[in-house]
């Protein structure tokens, strides 16, 4: 097992710095995690520094609350893959969903897959803010859009990733789509549990401290 590769190294917080970046890209290759994911408005400054390495570059779009139009979230996919980006992590409208507006919710999931061509899209439930079944329903509405995961949470909600919804989501993902656990993900053995209850990417900061608890115990 190759804990480093579930691992999409994060940092989004809206103090990071350049050099803060920097860092996380160095550790990133160091490391080999398998992306490093920074705010869209960092990607031009992330794939340069990646360049010639397997790490891929993943980004956040209408991140944190996904409460912006869905226009608004293509235009910000499109720039950032026009930038480099490989991966997006796209914020659900929560609150659409909370309304009852699946339309509206699933036709938001599939106008940012559309403009994607073949890059994989994270769609983001942030589960703190939905019952069991709406975290049901956002997961087939995720699949009927061709999402190619389901993300547990920003990191900047309530709480993060829980074991119980991350067996939920792979449950209802059965095998169309991936899960990912992100949000409160801090030690190794966090990681490892998850990674058991069915999680396909961890997204966490403690990167590095969650690989090399792994290697001295290897």
């Amino acid at each position: 097992m190759n804990i480093a590769k579930y691992i999409d190294h994060t940092l989004l917080k809206s103090s990071a710095t350049v050099t803060d970046i920097n860092t996380l890209c160095e550790e990133a290759i160091k490391y080999n995690f398998y992306s490093v994911c920074v705010n869209s408005f960092y990607v031009p400054v992330v794939k340069p520094l990646l360049a010639g390495t397997d790490v891929k570059v993943c980004t956040t779009i209408g991140f944190p609350l996904g409460a912006v139009t869905t226009e608004t979230k293509v235009f910000e996919t499109t720039k950032a893959i026009e930038q480099g980006a490989q991966e997006i992590d796209m914020v659900l409208n929560v609150g659409m969903l909370r309304s009852g507006d699946f339309e509206y919710v699933y036709n938001d999931v599939k106008a940012v897959k559309a403009c994607m061509g073949d890059v994989t899209l994270k769609v983001i439930l942030e589960i703190s803010e939905l019952t069991d079944a709406e975290i049901i329903k956002a997961s087939e509405i995720c699949l009927k859009a061709k999402a190619d995961f389901i993300k547990t949470s920003t990191g900047f909600s309530a709480s993060g990733a829980t074991l119980e919804a991350v067996k939920l989501m792979k449950e209802t993902a059965n095998g169309q789509a991936k899960v990912k656990a992100s949000g409160g993900i801090r030690d190794l053995e966090t990681a490892l549990a998850f990674i058991e209850a069915g999680a396909d990417r961890i997204g966490a900061s403690a990167g590095v401290a969650i690989v090399e608890a792994y290697n001295a115990k290897a």
